[in-house]
């Protein structure tokens, strides 16, 4: 019988990756899928092989918005038929957890971050204890649980004796394409605090050869506009705004160095492993990044790039410099580009996607045999 799955996430659905291939890779193992998440007044127009529902809610931001969103979301999962909700991060378990059980229905959990050790929380005590009591309550008791780097699922399993997986924000599997370089260096994601933007922006300041290109949108964009401004470096430093999935990879494919700066703001942001990081990879383009745990990692591991030496402006565009001018390295990098697109890939990944389902489907059935 086929098994029907509800996706839910608080976005509005169009640019969120990770969501996009999970539905897709359910959808090829014959799951019929619903994706619930929220339309803004921004929002693209949205077409997937799946079912699409995106609530319009009253309130866009925060608690209102979250106790909203969960209500919403409540009454959707109790009159949809499913047999697993998959609840992404924190902030959709809620309703996600009390339905399952009151339906006796089967809630995995994806932690796409450390939610409440994000910077946006770690100072705002009375949220950041109401997202706790959250997760402290309901998080133990959810039996399949993964999330996308090795150190969270750690500090998870320490914390509330969960067995968390680990699920990593992996693209799918790309051809190498030949195409000129141009003298671009990219930066894609959300335009947030403690993403090191500024930092970015502040070393084209002594890159007079390059471009920076940033892809993306979110809280800080204006300030960031604002900073390039007062830099006078509006002709070299473009935003580029937000672009579908499927467009991105054609632009960050033409860049030459793309970097992940991120601060050490919390747990949420040490042990980091950002999809971008491995949308360089599998674009062939080589990287600059924190010396944060899991990325040191990447780089150790498959030496396709290089960890800041330091957080100054003018240090890092000679490390920059410096890393265009070895041409040894160069090619070096580009082997293991290579590599590394090979094995960190979603076709790869996907395997643990999976197991974790098959798993939970049958304990689901199991249950139903025992109380039928």
């Amino acid at each position: 019988m086929t098994k029907n799955i509800i996706i839910a996430v608080t976005n509005d659905l169009v640019t969120d990756q990770r969501i996009s291939r999970i539905a897709d890779t359910l959808v090829e193992k014959g799951y019929v899928i619903t994706l619930v998440g929220r339309v803004l007044t921004d929002s693209m127009p949205i077409t997937r092989q799946y079912n699409v529902m995106r609530f319009k809610l009253l309130f866009n931001k925060g608690s209102l918005f979250y106790a909203n969103y969960n209500i919403r979301l409540f009454l959707y999962l109790m009159f949809n038929k499913f047999d697993i909700i998959l609840s992404n991060d924190l902030d959709t378990l809620l309703a996600s957890y009390v339905v399952s059980r009151l339906r006796r229905k089967v809630c995995i959990y994806d932690s796409h971050e450390y939610f409440t050790e994000v910077p946006e929380l770690v100072n705002r005590r009375f949220q950041k204890q109401a997202w706790e009591l959250i997760e402290r309550t309901i998080l133990p008791k959810v039996k399949y649980c993964y999330t996308v780097s090795q150190s969270i699922a750690n500090e998870y399993n320490a914390k509330y004796g969960n067995s968390f997986e680990v699920v990593r924000n992996l693209p799918k599997q790309n051809n190498k394409l030949q195409i000129d370089k141009e003298n671009v260096i990219i930066y894609q994601g959300a335009l947030n605090m403690g993403r090191g933007i500024e930092l970015m922006i502040q070393t084209m300041k002594y890159l007079t050869n390059y471009e920076l290109w940033i892809a993306g949108t979110g809280d800080i964009d204006n300030e960031l506009k604002n900073l390039t401004k007062e830099l006078d470096l509006e002709v070299r430093v473009k935003f580029l705004g937000r672009i579908a999935p499927n467009k991105l990879h054609n632009i960050t494919i033409k860049a030459r160095l793309g970097l992940s700066f991120e601060e050490d703001l919390g747990k949420n942001y040490r042990y980091a492993l950002p999809n971008k990081l491995f949308d360089y990879i599998q674009a062939r383009v080589p990287v600059l990044v924190s010396g944060l745990p899991e990325m040191q990692k990447i780089i150790d591991t498959y030496k396709v790039g290089e960890v800041l030496m330091d957080r100054n402006p003018k240090k890092i565009a000679k490390q920059i410099d410096d890393f265009f001018g070895n041409t040894e390295q160069q090619q070096l990098i580009d082997a293991n580009l290579e590599k590394a697109a090979s094995e960190l890939c979603w076709e790869n990944e996907k395997i643990k996607l999976l197991s974790i389902f098959e798993r939970a489907l049958h304990v689901g059935n199991t249950q139903k045999e025992v109380n039928s």
